[in-house]
C-alpha cells in the first residue's frame, strides 16, 4: 500500500508536467524567452524550498556537493536548454518523442552501471509497447518525421540528462532528505543558468511582470510544477527506484493529450486513445518487473 502512495505520486508529478506546455506557450507568447522563464520559475523555487530547508546549507563532503552541482545542471539548465533549442531547430513532434526515450536511456544505464538488473522480455516488450503508443499519441497516425540531426541530438541529450539525473538521486538519497537534495537542484540549476544570460541577455521589460497573466503562469510553474513537483518526483525515486519513477515519463502525451482536450478544445482521435492505451498496457508490464 505505501509503494501504491509513491507510485501515484510520481504519476501525479508526470500529469501537472504534462500540462505545462500550456503555461509555457502562454509566456512565451507575451514575449519571455525559455531562458528567462526557467530562471524566474527556479528562483522562485529555491526561495520556497529555502524557507523550509535552511538548516543544513552544505553537503558533508565537497564530493556530495559536486553531485548536487551536477544534478541542478542536468536536471535543470542541461535539459530545458537542450530540449528548448531542439524545439526551435526540429518538429515540436520529433522532440516530444525523443524525450519520452527517457526511461529506455535509464534502463540503458541500470544495465551497465546496477548490479542485479538484467534484460527480460517482459522489460523489452513493455518498453515497446509504451514507445509505441507514445508514437501513436505524439504523431496521431501522420508520421511526418524530418530528421534534423542537431535539433534531434539535442532532444536526445535532454532525455539522457533526465536519466541520468534520476540515477544521480537515487545514489544520494540514502544520505540525504529529498527536500535537501531538491533545493539543491534549484540552486545549482539556477547558478548554471545564469551563465547562459552571456550569450543570450536578458530582454524582458520587468514592468511585464506586473501582468495577471505572466505571473499566475509563472507562479504555477515555479511553486506547483518546479517547488511541489521536483520534490515530489525527487522523493518518488528515493523511495521506489529510477527505474519505476522514470517509466512514468511515458504518461507525459496522455496528460498533455488530455489537458489539450480539455483546455485548447483539440479533438481525441481514435489513434490517440489507442496509443493511450498501448501506454498504461505498457507501463503495467514494466511495473510489475522486480527493477
Amino acid at each position: 500500500m505505501r509503494d501504491f502512495f509513491y507510485h501515484l505520486l510520481a504519476i501525479c508529478t508526470v500529469a501537472i508536467w504534462g500540462v505545462t506546455f500550456v503555461n509555457t506557450k502562454v509566456l512565451l507568447l507575451h514575449g519571455l524567452t525559455p531562458l528567462e522563464i526557467f530562471i524566474i520559475r527556479f528562483f522562485i523555487a529555491y526561495c520556497c524550498t529555502l524557507l523550509i530547508s535552511h538548516k543544513k546549507l552544505l553537503a558533508d563532503s565537497w564530493k556530495d556537493e559536486g553531485a548536487c552541482l551536477l544534478l541542478g545542471f542536468v536536471g535543470g539548465t542541461l535539459y530545458f536548454m537542450t530540449e528548448n533549442t531542439a524545439l526551435k531547430l526540429s518538429l515540436v513532434n520529433n522532440v516530444a518523442f525523443i524525450v519520452c526515450t527517457a526511461p529506455l536511456l535509464t534502463i540503458f544505464l541500470a544495465l551497465f552501471f546496477v548490479k542485479g538488473i538484467k534484460l527480460s522480455w517482459q522489460l523489452i516488450i513493455g518498453s515497446l509497447l509504451a514507445m509505441t503508443g507514445v508514437a501513436l499519441v505524439i504523431y496521431n497516425g501522420q508520421f511526418h518525421f524530418k530528421l534534423n540531426p542537431l535539433g534531434d541530438i539535442l532532444a536526445l541529450g535532454a532525455a539522457l540528462s533526465w536519466a541520468i539525473y534520476s540515477f544521480i538521486i537515487k545514489s544520494l538519497s540514502s544520505r540525504y532528505p529529498a527536500l535537501f537534495i531538491t533545493r539543491k537542484v534549484f540552486f545549482y540549476g539556477l547558478i548554471t543558468a545564469l551563465f547562459f544570460l552571456i550569450p543570450y541577455p536578458w530582454e524582458f521589460p520587468l514592468e511585464g511582470l506586473r501582468q495577471p497573466v505572466v505571473w499566475m503562469n509563472l507562479l504555477f510553474l515555479s511553486i506547483v510544477a518546479s517547488f511541489i513537483c521536483f520534490f515530489t518526483w525527487n522523493f518518488a525515486v528515493t523511495k521506489i527506484g529510477a527505474l519505476k519513477t522514470s517509466n512514468y515519463v511515458y504518461l507525459n502525451p496522455i496528460t498533455t493529450l488530455i489537458a489539450s482536450s480539455i483546455i485548447l478544445h483539440e479533438p481525441m482521435t481514435v489513434m490517440s486513445i489507442a496509443g493511450s492505451i498501448l501506454i498504461l498496457i505498457g507501463l503495467a508490464i514494466v511495473n510489475r518487473l522486480d527493477i
